[in-house]
């Protein structure tokens, strides 16, 4: 028989209004099952694994990645599939985490959640987690439909490192702008095959380390170099993720790229995102980028921010050099990253 494991770690989805407070405040997961009869409906078994207490997203960190990643390792041979109620805050995060930590994934595992709580009239927790279970129990030919990290929201399923939240007010909280929906559910739930990546033929491997090496360098007009300098000399880290504009640009000051060819000159690796939720980083297209490409730092194409910090975090757990971070970085590992384009 077909089995799933629910992994409910928190989040909106497991709330309730205090009657007397008139506050939200997190319940187990026994509550959820008083206010939700379908899923006794469903034709195939399913179990949970509760966090206690439930966690706000807001307080999801490295730590409790490893050990959503260590459940799924304890349990994958008894399951067919893996469903995480989790915080729609950090949700984008926890998903291009697993991604990377979950290494020859060949079973489904999708984060989903709500925007209001389960005990709310109008709540949309219930499709999301029915949709979400069926989309993790389905097979094609004897294997998984779906075999990678995914987020399903409002009718839509995400490849987990490629979705981002971007709505804190609509039932449609998350989007994906540089690849395409994997599934949309409606009156069925219709896959996009050409687009999920293929099982793979190698045994699951989990990696349950992390380094939290990483800072963030923002570009914005007027920044400053001691705000740049701040950022690249802060104390224990290995790399910087620097979100410019458009398609990589930044100012060039000579002050600012000098400051950068310091930092990767003494082993800074330094990867370039776009501020933009679309579109990617082409290096060299202007002359606002050329300057970056000849002094070393590194294209993170298309990568959404969750997935660049993550991914940083996860490649130097490995502790290799510099410049083979800086190619691994360039490289799809998950799916996270396409060159320009080419799947549209």
């Amino acid at each position: 028989m077909t089995r799933i494991l629910i992994i409910y770690t928190g989040g909106t989805v497991g709330m309730m209004q205090d009657a007397s407070s008139k506050t939200l405040r997190p319940i187990g997961f026994e509550e959820i099952k008083n206010n939700f009869p379908e899923l006794e409906r469903l034709n195939y078994q399913w179990d949970v694994f509760t966090f206690d207490p439930p966690l706000d997203s807001s307080d999801m960190n490295l730590e409790v990645w490893a050990r959503i990643a260590g459940i799924i390792e304890d349990n994958y041979g008894d399951y067919s599939g893996f469903v995480i109620l989790h915080g729609s805050d950090t949700m984008a995060f926890t998903a291009s985490a697993l991604s990377f930590m979950l290494e020859n994934l060949d079973k489904p595992v999708v984060l989903t959640g709500s925007q209001l709580p389960i005990g709310a009239i109008r709540t949309d927790a219930r499709e999301n987690i029915i949709t979400a279970m069926e989309i993790a129990a389905d097979r094609t030919g004897g294997k998984a439909t779906v075999p990678e990290v995914c987020i399903y929201f409002d009718y839509q399923l995400f490849r987990g490192n490629r979705a981002k939240k971007y709505n804190a007010e609509k039932f449609e909280a998350f989007y994906s702008m540089n690849y395409p929906a994997l599934a949309e559910a409606g009156v069925a739930i219709n896959y996009r095959r050409q687009y999920i990546l293929p099982a793979p033929e190698k045994p699951l491997r989990i990696h349950k380390t992390l380094k939290p090496d990483v800072a963030v360098l923002k570009i914005f007009p007027g920044i400053t170099l001691q705000t740049v300098e701040a950022v690249l000399n802060t104390p224990g880290i290995r790399g910087v993720v620097m979100e410019t504009y458009g398609s990589g640009n930044t100012f060039t000051a000579p002050w600012f790229i000098q400051a950068l060819s310091r930092a990767i000159d003494r082993g800074l690796v330094i990867l370039n995102i776009t501020q933009c939720d679309g579109g990617a980083v082409e290096l060299g297209r202007y002359e606002t980028s050329k300057h970056l490409l000849e002094v070393g730092v590194v294209s993170g194409y298309d990568m959404t921010f969750e997935a660049a910090v993550t991914k940083m975090m996860y490649l130097f757990s490995f502790d290799l050099p510099a410049g083979e971070i800086k190619k691994l970085l360039e490289t799809p590992l998950r799916g996270e990253l396409n060159y320009p384009a080419s799947y549209l």
